[in-house]
């Protein structure tokens, strides 16, 4: 069965796998391999293990050669200069009066080239800083605008949750989010509680998102009317999918009382969801500051 190995690159937790051939491999050691943005020095993230020859891919690409100590003084040079390049690109874009944020610069492995990310609200006429960077740096300019979560990505930093942001520290695509999530899980709608560093949904509404929807099958409706085991008629006023209990509002003559029953308590027969039948009534129409955190 063939091998496949796989290789993380700078500043970016997504794993590409590679043709492992017959190299002797080591956790995090460097490797030469050629990409689709040219050759490239990765690190060894995964180390080789077995693949059905039905799940190779057509573009997998075997490693060029193992790293070498001239490269990866060649890589930690380039490293040493980053902050330089960056103050001295940062500089030519205020000469430039754009309106754009300079996110990372990169050097290519060969040193001919050097691509520099930023990010902007709109396309940016940015022809005479690539003639002025080019002057500067006296090598080829590569600019590439990115979105708020690539930006975010590439920076890094602490999430709400005081943690590492997730797509920066380890997931391989983004997590595909959307509004109906943070509903499903009773959240406030918000934007400053359910958004990210990059100003979009947090990747994290998804994880747990299939349990929430799965158990909101099961429980009834805010504002229903349902019956307790000892014959209580009572109004839902809350949910808890997590401990799977009811908030109830029970009427007792000129009061109420309010109490937390389990749903295993409650005679409630759950609504049977026809196979054409959604799950959920369709989104309420959004404001313009909700719709800015999924576009």
């Amino acid at each position: 069965m063939p091998k496949v190995v796989g290789i993380k690159f700078r500043r970016s937790p997504k794993v590409y796998y590679f043709a492992a051939g017959a190299f002797g491999y080591e956790q995090d050691a460097g490797v030469i391999v050629e990409t689709s943005r040219g050759v490239e020095y990765g690190y060894v993230a995964a180390l080789p293990f077995d693949i059905a020859p039905e799940k190779v891919p057509q573009s997998l690409k075997p490693i060029m050669r193992l790293a070498t100590s001239e490269d990866t003084a060649k890589i930690e040079g380039f490293e040493a200069r980053r902050d330089e390049t960056m103050r001295v690109c940062a500089e030519l874009i205020e000469q430039c009066g754009l309106n754009m944020k300079l996110v990372d610069a990169e050097y290519a492995f060969d040193g001919g080239k050097l691509v520099v990310s930023f990010s902007a609200d709109n396309r940016v006429d940015f022809r005479d800083l690539v003639r002025k960077m080019a002057s500067a740096f006296r090598i080829r300019i590569e600019l590439r605008q990115i979105g708020a979560r690539d930006e975010c990505r590439t920076l890094g930093g602490l999430g709400p949750c005081g943690r590492v942001c997730c797509c920066n520290d380890y997931l391989n695509d983004y997590a595909h989010v959307s509004i109906k999530m943070a509903k499903n899980q009773n959240l406030s709608l918000n934007p400053a509680k359910i958004s990210g560093l990059c100003g979009r949904l947090m990747c994290c509404l998804e994880y747990e998102n299939r349990h929430y929807a799965e158990t909101n099958k099961r429980m009834p409706k805010i504002g229903s009317t349902v019956k307790t085991a000892d014959g209580k008629e009572g109004t839902v006023i809350g949910l808890n999918q997590l401990k799977e209990t009811v908030k109830l509002k029970v009427a007792d003559r000129d009061s109420f009382a309010i109490s937390d029953v389990k749903l295993a308590d409650l005679n409630f027969r759950p609504k049977t969801v026809q196979k054409n039948e959604p799950d959920e009534a369709p989104d309420e129409p959004l404001d313009e500051e909700l719709k800015a955190l999924i576009e």
